[in-house]
Protein backbone atom coordinates (compact mmCIF):
# COMPACT_ATOMS: atom_id res chain seq x y z
CA UNK A 1 0.00 0.00 0.00
CA UNK A 2 1.10 3.32 -0.86
CA UNK A 3 1.66 6.42 1.15
CA UNK A 4 -0.77 9.05 1.74
CA UNK A 5 -0.36 12.25 0.93
CA UNK A 6 -0.32 14.70 3.79
CA UNK A 7 -2.14 17.61 1.34
CA UNK A 8 -5.95 18.94 2.98
CA UNK A 9 -5.66 21.26 -0.12
CA UNK A 10 -5.14 24.16 1.14
CA UNK A 11 -2.11 24.93 -1.04
CA UNK A 12 -0.22 28.08 0.04
CA UNK A 13 3.22 28.67 0.45
CA UNK A 14 4.07 30.60 3.40
CA UNK A 15 6.48 33.39 2.74
CA UNK A 16 7.59 33.36 6.58
CA UNK A 17 8.39 29.42 6.82
CA UNK A 18 8.95 28.59 3.07
CA UNK A 19 6.26 26.01 3.52
CA UNK A 20 2.79 25.35 2.69
CA UNK A 21 0.41 26.19 5.07
CA UNK A 22 -1.76 23.00 4.46
CA UNK A 23 0.67 20.08 4.78
CA UNK A 24 3.63 21.92 5.94
CA UNK A 25 5.92 20.41 3.16
CA UNK A 26 8.68 22.17 1.48
CA UNK A 27 7.93 23.22 -2.68
CA UNK A 28 10.66 20.31 -3.33
CA UNK A 29 9.02 17.70 -1.14
CA UNK A 30 5.80 18.59 -3.21
CA UNK A 31 7.12 18.47 -6.23
CA UNK A 32 9.28 15.07 -5.63
CA UNK A 33 6.21 13.19 -4.04
CA UNK A 34 4.76 11.23 -6.74
CA UNK A 35 8.19 10.15 -7.42
CA UNK A 36 9.16 9.30 -4.35
CA UNK A 37 9.57 5.81 -2.59
CA UNK A 38 7.31 4.88 0.52
CA UNK A 39 10.39 5.00 2.66
CA UNK A 40 11.39 8.51 0.94
CA UNK A 41 7.59 9.31 1.63
CA UNK A 42 7.69 8.40 5.60
CA UNK A 43 10.86 10.50 5.81
CA UNK A 44 8.89 13.78 4.89
CA UNK A 45 6.00 12.62 6.82
CA UNK A 46 8.74 12.40 10.04
CA UNK A 47 9.52 15.98 9.15
CA UNK A 48 6.06 17.34 8.38
CA UNK A 49 5.20 15.64 12.33
CA UNK A 50 7.85 17.28 13.63
CA UNK A 51 7.49 20.34 11.99
CA UNK A 52 3.51 20.70 13.15
CA UNK A 53 5.05 19.95 16.85
CA UNK A 54 6.86 23.03 16.35
CA UNK A 55 4.63 25.94 14.36
CA UNK A 56 0.76 26.27 16.33
CA UNK A 57 -0.91 27.35 13.43
CA UNK A 58 0.22 24.27 11.12
CA UNK A 59 -1.24 22.34 14.49
CA UNK A 60 -4.59 24.36 14.28
CA UNK A 61 -4.75 24.32 10.25
CA UNK A 62 -4.19 19.87 10.28
CA UNK A 63 -6.37 19.80 13.18
CA UNK A 64 -9.56 21.93 11.52
CA UNK A 65 -8.79 20.23 8.30
CA UNK A 66 -9.12 16.29 10.21
CA UNK A 67 -12.90 17.52 10.97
Amino acid sequence: MSVPSPCINICRMSAETGLCEGCQRTMDEIACWSRSSDAERRAILALVARRRERLPAARATAEGAAR
